[in-house]
């Protein structure tokens, strides 16, 4: 074997080149070697009696296999190019001998951009191709379906996250279905076409591994970034990450320029380790950081994740650059796919224990939310019914002012001037005079029970206790019948709102009108309750009611019946040695 420029003219440079016996790599082609072309030369001969077929295979990994014949005069030949119709793989060449004949070939190879080439040639009869391919692709079958079953995990995931970034607009999902796509997608490929020779599979292990490697690494740092809204809560995380996708973008960019433009693949391998080296760094750091936030239960769940990730994409990295010699091991455990695909299960594992953690997080944290706001609502419904309150009370103080000074004012004068007028006139006084009079003092009477039920300051049990007693007190004065009133040593200090203290007082009054009119009764007794509900008891000692005759009193009874019922009061009435009239309401 030996090696030519890579842009050499192979006919022309053939006899030139030394040759070397053997295969002068048993392992993996060296990196600096790999831009260049390979020159196989060997010999064959049929001894047969027949035309002869063969199968020529170099190995795996080589864009471009052509197949020449060395002549008498040393010259080149070059040789059809026969694949392989069925199994569809194109590093496969068909060599036709006849009988008897020898021949001395050469094959021309060109690497696909990979550390993992390897001259193994090989000569395989026509009908043990398929047995062959077959027991290529099975070389490492463990690493396969473990491949596989991890790529149904990571579709799980995808569909997972997809369907929460559509339910909740939550980004931090859609970056994450990105990276699991970009990485299954990246598997699921090498899955398929490892120990194959197809153009995609070589296009995807020279030049698009590294890139849906490094695009899925973007979408996961700016997972990071969101889930852990590092642009709020952890700043030196935010920038950490924004410099690492820089870096990644700038890197994919230059592995691109060198793969496409120039013959370098030491540079063009040494942008991916680097790369691959950086990130490792990152993730390094993050765990430190993490580390020194254990507190933080969301972090610690992903130093977990992310200490797997590191410590076997380590492995995987050591295994590739042949730092590690895994060669008495099964198969599987030789494979640094199957140390990267463990890194990335274990780190998914820790996500989804972390995600379950932020989502109960997040539903206490709504939960309270909730109840704060509710609670809020609440206190400003009771500002909103206090300051409603507030201007009522105002507006009834205002309005009782007023009457008091207008309209008391004015009935006072009025009364003045009939008692003036009546004196002047003496004997002679008409009886309109004293109509006016008289008038005057029961609209100044009920003008001032108006305004003192109207008055916010009049609102409690003892203050309407009071008013009943000296109203009662007044009312009978001068008359036939004398009024007592019983009254609690101690009244609690209970609020009772202006309404229901006006309804009280109309109530009483009704009932002593009647007392006044229909008992022909010469005593009469108040008795008041202050307990849990007040209770008014209101005993004449007259010829009593007759209950079969409650119509001759009017509207007066049920005008008491319809107010004790408007405030929750009761009213009851009855015989027994004279009127008894209660009225009860609970405080």
């Amino acid at each position: 074997m030996a090696y030519i420029a890579p842009d050499a003219d192979v006919k022309k440079a053939f006899s030139g080149t030394n040759f070397q016996p053997g295969v002068i790599h048993p392992g993996f082609i060296p990196i600096d070697r790999i831009p260049q072309q390979i020159l196989l030369r060997f010999n064959l001969s049929n001894d047969g009696d027949s035309v002869k077929s063969v199968w020529f295979f170099p190995g795996l990994y080589y864009n471009s296999i052509e197949m020449y014949r060395v002549n008498t005069e040393g010259a080149l030949e070059k040789m059809p190019d026969i694949l392989p119709k069925t199994i569809r793989e194109i590093s496969y060449r068909l060599i036709e001998l006849q009988a008897g004949e020898s021949a001395q070939l050469l094959a021309v190879l060109k690497p696909v951009h990979t550390h993992l080439n390897q001259i193994r040639p090989r000569l395989i009869a026509p009908e043990f191709l398929k047995t062959f391919v077959i027991e290529l692709d099975n070389t490492n079958i463990e690493s396969k379906i473990f491949t596989y079953v991890f790529c149904g995990l990571l579709l799980m995931m995808i569909l997972f996250s997809m369907a929460n970034y559509f339910l909740g607009k939550n980004l931090e999902f859609f970056y994450y279905s990105g990276y699991a796509f970009l990485i299954g997608m990246m598997l699921f490929i090498k899955g398929i076409y490892s120990y194959h020779s197809s153009k995609f599979g070589f296009y995807q292990e020279g030049y698009l591994d590294f890139i849906m490697q490094s695009l899925g690494t973007i979408c996961y740092m700016r997972f990071m970034q969101k889930y852990l809204y590092t642009k709020k809560d952890h700043r030196f995380l935010h920038r950490l990450y924004n410099i690492g996708i820089v870096f990644v973008v700038l890197a994919l960019i230059a592995f691109t320029y060198v793969h496409y433009f120039t013959w370098n693949f030491v540079l063009e391998n040494y942008i991916e380790n680097i790369t691959k080296g950086i990130l490792l760094v990152m993730t390094f750091i993050f765990l430190v950081y993490s580390f020194r936030r254990w507190d933080d239960h969301l972090l610690r769940y992903l130093f977990w994740g992310n200490l797997s990730l590191f410590v076997f994409s380590l492995l995987s990295l050591l295994l590739l650059t042949g730092t590690i010699v895994t060669q008495n091991m099964p198969a599987i455990f030789r494979s640094s796919l199957f140390y990267y695909e463990m890194g990335i299960l274990l780190e998914l594992i820790f996500f989804l224990m972390g995600l379950n953690f932020k989502n109960r997080r997040n539903l206490i944290a709504q939960a309270r939310e909730r109840e704060r706001l509710k609670a809020e609502n609440l206190m400003n419904e009771y500002e909103r019914e206090i300051a409603v309150y507030k201007g009522q009370q105002e507006e009834r103080q205002r309005i009782s002012a007023d009457m008091h000074d207008e309209l008391g004012s004015g009935m006072t004068a009025i009364r003045l001037m009939s008692e003036i007028a009546r004196n002047k006139m003496k004997e002679n006084t008409p009886v309109e005079i004293e109509k006016i009079s008289r008038s005057a003092d029961e609209v100044l009477n009920k003008m001032n029970a108006i305004i003192w039920s109207m008055n916010s300051g009049n609102d409690s049990v003892d203050n309407l206790v009071s008013y009943i007693r000296a109203y009662a007190l007044e009312y009978f004065e001068g008359t036939h019948i004398s009024c007592k009133i019983f009254t609690p040593e101690n009244i609690n200090q209970r609020e009772l709102t202006g309404d229901k203290r006006r309804n009280l007082f109309l109530c009483v009054k009704e009932t002593l009108n009647n007392a006044l009119k229909h008992s022909k009764a010469n005593e009469i007794r108040i008795y008041f309750v202050t307990d849990d509900v007040l209770t008014i008891r209101i005993v004449d000692n007259g010829i009593g009611i007759d209950m079969e005759k409650l119509r001759e009193f009017g509207n007066g009874l049920k005008n008491i019946a319809k107010r004790m019922e408007s405030i929750g009061g009761t009213y009851h009435v009855e015989n027994n040695g004279g009127t008894v009239t209660t009225l009860r309401l609970k405080l």
